[in-house]
């Protein structure tokens, strides 16, 4: 699909990667970029147009949909990560929160849209493996995986591509104070836009998911040992 001449949606698009996401299809082009997010008073680029969205709402979607009748480009970009591990006390209602966002959000964006086009959900590297530091937002991106891996089965007979994107810590404020390396939110988007341009399924958006994958795939027990290591030792990726 052709970003030149494309309407799209970007939620979660106030700051970080969907800031990167809404500046990416300007210079690629795009007639109309709506920049969702649940504050739409925090848009300032007045090449936008700005929208208000919860993604957890039923009734700002509704809202949301019957604005923007013209999208076909639809960028599930916003995201909920709360940092904590799974059998913490608090993780039920972490975890809750980030179904909520992460998954069911995701899922009814992608069955509000309007028809054809295209879909991109941004996943993550731990929808690959879980982080113990981090189990409870691991947990919806491996639902966000299924999800996506679904929707693009079920809509490939209607002409609609569906692009997962994989990347790692990314250098925005929810990697605030990771002791990591980062890809840079440009980087994501460009890699994830190029990837609707060529017809990708699946778009690895920095070099840490790439390393983390090879690694993945030539040996998965030894990977999962460090991850227990660093549990046992208390390695967090956060800084204290």
């Amino acid at each position: 699909m052709n970003i030149e001449g494309s309407v799209a949606v970007v939620t979660g698009a106030n700051r970080g990667l969907g800031r990167a996401y809404t500046e990416a299809l300007l210079a690629g082009g795009a007639a109309k970029v709506y920049a969702a997010a649940r504050n739409p008073s925090a848009i300032s680029d007045t090449r936008l147009t700005p929208i208000r969205l919860d993604v957890t709402s039923p009734i700002d979607i509704a809202a949301a949909i019957k604005s923007c009748p013209d999208v076909n480009l639809l960028i599930n970009n916003a995201g909920l990560m709360l940092k904590t591990p799974m059998l913490t006390e608090g993780s039920e209602d972490a975890l809750r929160r980030e179904m909520e966002v992460n998954v069911y959000g995701v899922l009814a964006m992608m069955r509000a849209r309007n028809g054809g086009g295209a879909i991109v959900n941004m996943l993550s590297v731990v929808s690959w493996f879980v982080n113990p530091f981090n189990a409870t937002y691991c947990a919806p991106k491996h639902a966000a995986l299924a999800v996506t891996d679904a929707a693009r089965a079920q809509l490939r007979a209607q002409g609609v591509q569906v692009t997962g994107v994989y990347a790692g810590f990314i250098d925005t404020d929810m990697a605030a104070g990771v002791n990591a390396p980062k890809t840079s939110p440009r980087q994501v988007a460009e890699r994830a836009l190029e990837g609707v341009r060529t017809g990708q399924d699946y778009v690895v958006a920095g070099d840490e998911a790439r390393d983390i994958r090879a690694a993945l795939l030539a040996d998965p027990a030894a990977f999962e040992a460090k991850l227990r290591e660093a549990w046992e030792q208390g390695a967090s990726p956060w800084a204290a």
